[in-house]
């Protein structure tokens, strides 16, 4: 019997349109408290996420904050940008 091949993980993120990934990266300008008030109130983290996210980002200079597609992302980068932060859309 010929066994079916099944789809990786990023090829179904893909199909699915979820093959976006939003990046933070690591800054000398903006707070810790800044940077986690803005992952709660524009990406909708909690508080506990949006803390190990900026810690994260700090010690690793970015950090992959969320997952989706484009239509999602984009708006989500664009407020962060409007806010002083860097990111980027891959």
């Amino acid at each position: 019997m010929a066994r079916e091949r099944t789809d990786s993980y990023e090829e179904i993120k893909e199909q699915q349109g979820l093959g976006q990934e939003l990046t933070l990266f690591n800054d000398e300008i903006n707070s810790f408290d800044f940077v986690i008030d803005t992952l709660v109130e524009v990406c909708g983290h909690d508080s506990i996420s949006a803390e190990q996210c900026t810690m994260v980002a700090h010690f690793n200079g970015k950090c992959v904050i969320k997952e989706g597609g484009s239509d999602e992302l984009e708006p989500i980068g664009k407020e962060m940008t409007n806010r002083g932060l860097s990111i980027s859309i891959n």
